[in-house]
């Protein structure tokens, strides 16, 4: 059986990128258990077939892990981190060589975000700071080699989503207005003042994605006039569809493959149930992915990269049983070059299958979910229900750490796409708006009662686990439905809604008119608020409880769980209760995410008391 920290710990090898000519490729790594930025030649021998050169390390990180890179010109990679979990994101360059290191945002208490990589232009990507100004992002352009900063427009207070066209030139940006309202704004060139060209209700998706190579159009994703998300291509003067290329009856378009070689749109995918929606607007991009499919059989082919000339591409390979493996496909030879797993110390006999199943809601809804089940379990047995973050996000099928940790444990795993969830349309989406608590939680409760009545779960025995809005859910069911649950974990979760609404990362402010619109406002709905935040209700709490919770989170503060805490121990109720002090918005730094899982799973086992107890030491 695999440890505890065989789960949680690092992977092997993760995140790889191709360089632009494809002669190198990128890929994070464990440094003295941080995760850090190599690079690898890409060699082609004179047979033809493709080999790789010995990796060098570009960045040597030690007190945290680097959050993400990405290639700049043949030569350069583009780095981040942050500060023990503040999401003050700074920006750092290296070269291939591992010279020319340079701090290009080095400013304490700053956010950078990325708005365009520029790939036509090899020294230049364009930023946005929130150094004028901590609740709004100005953006800049930056120049790779001598480190200069260039404003490009200043934001008054309320513009985010900033777009650009083909030659990265901002064209548009987004005006957030009173009532959670935005308005679009659009300019011809740089030269020109942005003029309103839409108005928007909370309710209505505009996402610019790219334009058209000749700037005229614009593909977009939008929900206007319909329920489902579909990709159009629209008058960016105007915002008049020009054309549908595609929108599915069951669920929103999630992604789409563009070409910049062949200056076309490939293929639309939608995130299905299990399997992805994808259709093809180009032949040959159909068979091309059909010959991949085809080698690995029972696998899921993921293209993650591939160079300017379409020629190599890089793949992971992966289902719900296993974390996945990295190859290069070579297309002139056709040749598949294995590079790495994820995890190589994990294999499909180690693990369990992830199973899609569908329940109904009291009220008529249609629930897409997944169970997975401990190996030769005889069912009902003790169950976790895991209601997932955001909550405007989804869970997906596929490997998952903690499902499978727990299912080595005796635990079966229950995850849930709750009303609000993405993915499957605007009516499912608003139908969680101001339904924290609420019929949000009783998707969760009919998804207990459901398990019970399928005989997956031991109703003397399910808990209820998340993290972020999926620990509010765990506290929210222990304090609605205490008869529910025979103990709960909240990871870095709400606790109170009126705190949280009051105490947002001062770059979240420009959107507070949305959040109140799908939360609730504090004025007008906070006897509903009140009514709902588990903080002012823990006298009805009667399961043990675990909370844990970064010192440093921005965006569910501590003051969160200290104020659950303080309410269990003032009625005498003990909670056990973990913070990490260079931690944030979840557990990055590996040591911290043995210290939580060691202390969840002797937690569930002393509470839930599984068939097959595995002690951790």
């Amino acid at each position: 059986m695999l440890s505890l920290e065989d789960y949680f710990r690092n992977h092997k090898e993760t995140s790889f990128s191709i360089s632009p000519d494809g002669n190198h490729i990128a890929f994070m790594a464990p440094y003295h258990n941080r995760m850090n930025v190599f690079v690898q030649s890409v060699q082609t021998k004179s047979d033809g077939s493709v080999s790789l050169g010995k990796p060098k390390q570009l960045t040597f990180e030690t007190e945290r892990s680097i959050s993400g890179y990405l290639w700049k010109g043949e030569s350069r990679i583009i780095f981040c981190r942050d500060n023990g979990g503040d999401e003050n994101y700074q920006l750092f360059g290296v070269k291939v060589d591992g010279g020319d290191i340079k701090a290009y945002t080095p400013f304490s208490g700053v956010k950078t975000q990325l708005l365009n990589s520029l790939e036509l232009c090899p020294n230049e990507i364009l930023i946005g700071l929130n150094k004028r100004n901590p609740e709004c992002f100005d953006p800049y352009r930056l120049n790779l080699e001598s480190g200069e900063l260039t404003m490009l427009f200043e934001n008054p207070g309320n513009l985010q989503g900033w777009t650009t066209d083909y030659e990265g030139k901002l064209r548009a940006v987004y005006a957030m207005l009173d009532g959670g309202k935005s308005t679009l704004l659009y300019r011809d060139d740089e030269e020109q003042d942005f003029e309103s060209v839409i108005t928007l209700d909370f309710e209505d998706d505009l996402a610019l994605h790219f334009f058209s190579s000749d700037n005229k159009e614009v593909y977009a994703t939008t929900n206007i006039n319909r329920d489902r998300t579909a990709i159009v291509k629209i008058n960016p003067r105007t915002c008049e569809e020009l054309e549908v290329i595609y929108e599915d009856d069951r669920y929103d378009v999630s992604a789409v493959a563009y070409s910049r070689l062949r200056k076309r749109l490939l293929a639309v995918f939608c995130s299905g149930h299990q399997s992805p929606v994808r259709y093809w607007l180009n032949e040959e991009e159909r068979l091309f992915r059909e010959h991949l499919d085809s080698r690995f059989p029972n696998m899921r082919v993921s293209v993650i990269d591939n160079n300017n000339s379409e020629q190599r591409f890089l793949l992971l390979v992966w289902n719900d049983r296993t974390p996945g493996s990295y190859w290069i496909y070579d297309k002139p030879t056709d040749a598949f070059l294995f590079i790495g797993d994820k995890a190589p110390w994990i294999t499909s006999e180690d693990t369990v299958q992830m199973k899609p199943v569908s329940y109904t809601t009291r009220d008529g809804l249609t629930i897409e979910a997944y169970v997975s089940m401990p190996r030769n379990a005889k069912a009902p047995v003790p169950m976790v229900i895991n209601p997932h973050g955001g909550p405007y996000s989804r869970d997906y099928w596929g490997y998952s750490p903690l499902v499978q940790f727990l299912c080595s444990r005796g635990y079966g795993v229950f995850q849930l796409n709750f009303r609000g969830s993405t993915g499957y349309g605007r009516s499912f989406l608003q139908a969680g708006y101001k339904q924290w608590g609420l019929k949000m939680q009783d998707d969760i409760t009919d998804a207990v009662h459901w398990l019970v009545q399928e005989g997956y779960a031991d109703p003397k025995r399910v808990a209820i686990y998340g993290a972020s809005y999926g620990g509010y859910a765990a506290l929210a069911g222990i304090c609605f439905t205490p008869d529910l649950y025979c103990c709960a974990v909240d990871f870095v979760g709400v606790s109170n809604l009126l705190t949280l609404l009051g105490n947002v990362p001062p770059y979240w402010r420009m959107a507070l008119e949305l959040m109140y619109r799908q939360i609730g406002h504090p004025v007008h709905d906070r006897e509903q608020l009140e009514a709902t935040s588990p903080a002012l209700h823990a006298d009805t709490i009667r399961c043990p409880l675990f909370i844990a919770q970064g010192a440093n989170d921005p965006r569910v503060r501590k003051s969160e769980s200290d104020q659950m805490v303080e309410a269990l121990r003032k009625r005498g109720i003990s909670v056990e209760y973990m913070v990490k002090e260079n931690e944030g918005h979840g557990f990055s730094n590996q040591e911290n995410r043995f210290d939580f899982y060691r202390a969840m799973i002797s937690f569930l086992n002393k509470h839930m008391k599984p068939d097959s107890v595995v002690l951790e030491s």
